[in-house]
C-alpha cells in the first residue's frame, strides 16, 4: 500500500518519530476525524497514559488519564482487519459507538480485539519508537506526543 501524504500522519513523540498510514478504506469517518483533530493540534502534548507491555500503547486523552476526549463520539466502523503488530485502532468504552479521540497502537497480535474495535491505521515507520514508550497504567514517567502532522501539511 503506497503512502498517500493526505492519509499519513507523523507523530513526533518524546521517544522519536512514528509514521502511521491511515486507512480511509476501512474507517473513512474515523480517518476524517483524526485528521481534523491533528490539524487543530489536539494531540500535541498528549501523554501515552496506558502502555501494556506485549499488548498496546494508548494515547489521545487530553487529561492524560484515559477519561477524556474531544467531546465528539464516532459510530464504530468495524472491519475484518486484524489487530497485529503496528495496528492503530480506536479506543472506546463499553458502547461500540463511543470512540472519540483516544487510540492505541498494538505491540503484538491481539485477536480478541478483531471486529470489536475500529482499525484506522498502521505504523509504517518507527515501530521501534513505539516499543520504547514507557510502560505502565499509567506509566510513572509517561511519554508524550510532542506534535502530530498530516504528511501533506508537513
Amino acid at each position: 500500500m503506497a503512502a498517500e501524504p493526505e492519509n499519513t500522519i507523523i507523530l513526533d513523540t518524546s521517544k522519536g518519530q512514528v509514521t502511521i498510514a491511515m486507512r480511509p478504506d476501512l474507517a473513512p469517518n474515523h480517518v476524517a476525524r483524526i485528521k481534523e483533530l491533528v490539524r487543530e493540534g489536539f494531540y500535541d502534548g498528549v501523554k501515552f497514559h496506558r502502555v501494556i507491555d506485549g499488548f498496546m500503547a494508548q494515547t489521545g486523552c487530553p487529561q492524560g488519564t484515559g477519561t477524556g476526549g474531544s467531546g465528539q463520539k464516532l459510530k464504530a466502523e468495524f472491519s475484518g482487519e486484524k489487530h497485529k503488530r503496528g495496528t492503530v485502532s480506536m479506543a472506546r468504552a463499553q458502547n461500540p459507538d463511543s470512540g472519540d479521540s483516544q487510540f492505541f497502537i498494538c505491540f503484538a497480535e491481539a485477536p480478541w480485539l478483531n471486529g470489536q474495535y475500529t482499525v484506522w491505521g498502521e505504523v509504517t515507520e518507527g515501530m521501534d519508537v513505539v516499543d520504547a514508550i514507557n510502560k505502565g497504567e499509567p506509566p510513572r514517567e509517561p511519554d508524550t506526543i510532542r506534535s502530530v502532522k498530516v504528511a501533506a501539511d508537513a
